[in-house]
C-alpha cells in the first residue's frame, strides 16, 4: 500500500476531524480525577462524540475479524504500566498518583482525527511527572522535523535521542501511522531510527506522531484480552499523540487543543 497524498478537499475534512478529536480531550479533562472509573470516562466521551459531535468513535469494534472481537470501547485508557490500547473498565478507578493516557480517534464525514494526552491524577511522584513531560517533548521534537524533503527517519532519530538522553527507552513494537479515510494507512512512523533515512515527506501527507516512552526497558507484552500492551518490567509508560499534516513549507498540527503550545518554545 502506498502513501496517500491528500487533496485540499480531503485536508479540510482532516482539519475538521482533528479539531473534533481535540475537543473531546478538552471536554473530558475536568472529569479526569480521583474516584472516577475509566469506564465512566469512556461513556462520557462516547456520548459526546455520538450525540454532540454527530461523529463516530473509531476504536469501537475496530479490528473485529472471525475469531477475534473488535476493540470493545470508544476510547483507549492506558494507565501507569499500560503502553497503549488499554480498555476502559468500571473496575479501574483512578487514584491519586496514577498516570493515565486517553487516546481519542473520531471519524467525521469519513475522515479520522487521532490524538492522545497524558493526565496525572492529583499529586503524583516526581518521576511520573517527569516521564510525561519528557515524552511530550519527544513528540514535539519529532513534529519539528516535519517538512517537505525531510525523511521519516529524522522524526524517529529526534525522538529517540531525547528519550535516551533522559535515560528512558522507546517502545519499538508500536508506532505512528498514516491516517485519513483509513484509521491506519501508510507510512508507519517509527519513534526511533536514523536521520536521513526512510521515505521523503511530501506536502499533503497526513500521519500521527505518538511516541511511547518507558521509564524502564523498552520491551512490552500483550495481555490476554488481545489488546492491552504493558511494559514487560511493569515500570511506567507515557504517550502523547498528534495528527500532523505536511504543508508546503513545514507542518500543521491538526489535533492541537485550545491554548496548547509547544513545550520547546
Amino acid at each position: 500500500m502506498s502513501v496517500i497524498i491528500k487533496t485540499p478537499e480531503q485536508i479540510e475534512k482532516m482539519r475538521i476531524a482533528g479539531r473534533l478529536a481535540a475537543e473531546v480531550l478538552e471536554m473530558i479533562a475536568p472529569h479526569v480525577k480521583e474516584g472516577v472509573s475509566t469506564g465512566e470516562l469512556d461513556r462520557i466521551c462516547h456520548d459526546y462524540i455520538v450525540n454532540e459531535q454527530k461523529a463516530i468513535p473509531a476504536p469501537l469494534n475496530y479490528g473485529a475479524a472471525p475469531g477475534r472481537p473488535g476493540f470493545p470501547k470508544s476510547i483507549c485508557t492506558s494507565l501507569n504500566d499500560v503502553v497503549c490500547h488499554g480498555i476502559p473498565s468500571d473496575k479501574k478507578v483512578l487514584k491519586k498518583g496514577d498516570a493515565l493516557n486517553i487516546d481519542i480517534t473520531v471519524i467525521k464525514d469519513g475522515y479520522h482525527g487521532d490524538t492522545s494526552q497524558m493526565f496525572i491524577i492529583g499529586e503524583a511522584p516526581e518521576h511520573l511527572e517527569r516521564l510525561a513531560k519528557i515524552t511530550r517533548e519527544c513528540m514535539y521534537l519529532g513534529i519539528e522535523q516535519v517538512r517537505p524533503g525531510a525523511r521519516l527517519g529524522d522524526i524517529g532519530a529526534a525522538i529517540s535521542a531525547h528519550a535516551h538522553k533522559n535515560h528512558y527507552s522507546v517502545v519499538e513494537e508500536y508506532c505512528g501511522h498514516g491516517i485519513g479515510q483509513g484509521f491506519h494507512e501508510e507510512p508507519q512512523v517509527m519513534h526511533y531510527g536514523l536521520a536521513g533515512t526512510g521515505i521523503e515527506l511530501q506536502e499533503g501527507m497526513t500521519f500521527t506522531i505518538e511516541p511511547m516512552i518507558n521509564a524502564g526497558k523498552k520491551q512490552t507484552k500483550l495481555k490476554g484480552d488481545g489488546w492491552t500492551a504493558v511494559t514487560k518490567d511493569r515500570r511506567p509508560s507515557a504517550q502523547w499523540e498528534h495528527t500532523i499534516l505536511v504543508t508546503k513549507d513545514g507542518h500543521e498540527i491538526l489535533t492541537l487543543r485550545k491554548g496548547e503550545t509547544s513545550p520547546l518554545a
